[in-house]
């Protein structure tokens, strides 16, 4: 399946008007400030977040940032791995599975 990101272009896109409830606006533009994107790519980066099923249930999507079983680090991580495209985590997942140690050779 291709993602939006893969054929994107500003020139080729489809244009949408989309009207925002009072306020909205500016809590967007200070998320995509925080996260070094442009006010498009953090609703598309959140659309894509939403509309994604390509997770099964029980890999990170699962997971609660207030489970008991995680700890500070592993919360801020999950946040952050959260925040990523559903493209991107794919990439991170598949470069940790290529890259991770064997310890059963240990």
């Amino acid at each position: 399946m291709k993602h939006a990101q893969n054929l994107y272009s500003s020139r080729t896109a489809d244009k949408f008007v989309l009207r925002l409830p009072e306020g909205m606006r500016d809590r967007v533009a200070e998320v995509a400030r925080q996260h070094h994107r442009s006010m498009n790519s953090e609703i598309i980066n959140r659309l894509e977040q939403s509309l994604s099923i390509d997770l099964p249930e029980s890999d990170a999507s699962s997971i609660t940032l207030d489970s008991n079983k995680l700890s500070h680090h592993e919360r801020e991580l999950l946040l952050r791995f959260r925040q990523l495209t559903q493209r991107q985590q794919n990439a991170l997942v598949a470069l940790i599975a290529q890259e991770a140690p064997n310890n059963d050779a240990e």
